[in-house]
């Protein structure tokens, strides 16, 4: 099969199978080919099942692999350690939490076959699938001096949500060009939905597909560009791929207006 033949995709994966799922799919040259938000696993399969005989790499921002029985996993300290200063450290996951024991992540990818090794080489029929996280991605990619704040958290009002949504909007079709985001009709729905979003709710009802396509490209990364990414961690006790350490200067608690990479 050639190389045009190669999708890959990205899943922002909820721990549980009641919350919204977002889940994309970039070409074998990062076009964003299509995105949604489902909740599922059958209907993550559903939205890939078009896809499955071209798909090489899944990124999903989930455990995947969590042996802990409390605290942090070791990738979750080497993430801290790395991107920390700018906000983009880790959720802890550990068994006894019941939705890690087992990981939802796990579990979907062993039933659609993927691999959950980074060592294993994705390829159509035989994919890998990856723990990833978007904050610290976004901090290498966009040399973010602190992670944007779009997530819907308390204390947040609807005018700050808009700001850093087109803040981060922006970023990625500045600094993820290989998305050709310009093209896609579905991106063009989902910054509408952005600048005129009326509550807060409309905002969250996009977060974990927008998500998804970051998780999307970083599996495209992965699969294309060595070097780009890292594994922090290991696939006995659990892993994360990420960007290098960043070496640019972090600014805690950045605005949304202030939290622009270099050169936007």
């Amino acid at each position: 099969m050639s190389r045009t033949d190669t999708v890959h995709a990205g899943v922002d994966l909820a721990w549980g199978q009641r919350a919204r799922t977002g889940v994309a799919v970039v070409s074998a040259e990062g076009a964003l080919l299509a995105s949604a938000s489902v909740h599922t696993d059958a209907e993550i399969a559903g939205f890939l099942e078009p896809y499955a005989a071209e798909l090489a790499t899944v990124a999903v921002d989930a455990p995947l692999i969590v042996t802990n029985p409390t605290g942090r996993r070791p990738c979750e300290r080497e993430i801290g350690a790395a991107f920390g200063r700018y906000g983009a450290g880790a959720h802890p996951a550990n068994t006894s939490n019941p939705l890690f024991d087992p990981p939802r992540g796990a579990t979907l990818a062993d039933r659609l076959g993927w691999s959950i090794d980074p060592a294993h080489i994705g390829r159509p029929g035989t994919a890998v699938c990856l723990e990833v996280y978007p904050h610290p991605a976004m901090v290498g990619l966009f040399g973010l001096p602190y992670t944007i704040p779009y997530k819907g958290k308390r204390g947040r009002d609807l005018a700050s949500l808009k700001v850093a949504y087109e803040v981060l909007l922006d970023a990625m079709e500045r600094h993820l060009p290989e998305l050709d985001l310009g093209s896609s009709e579905r991106w063009k729905a989902l910054r509408a939905t952005a600048a005129g979003a009326l509550r807060k709710v409309e905002l969250e009802r996009i977060e974990d597909e927008v998500d998804a396509i970051v998780c999307a490209h970083l599996a495209w990364l992965w699969s294309t560009r060595p070097g780009a990414l890292q594994v922090y961690g290991d696939v006995e006790t659990g892993y994360i791929v990420a960007p290098p350490p960043p070496d640019h200067p972090a600014v805690r608690r950045a605005a949304a207006h202030e939290a622009r990479a270099p050169g936007q």
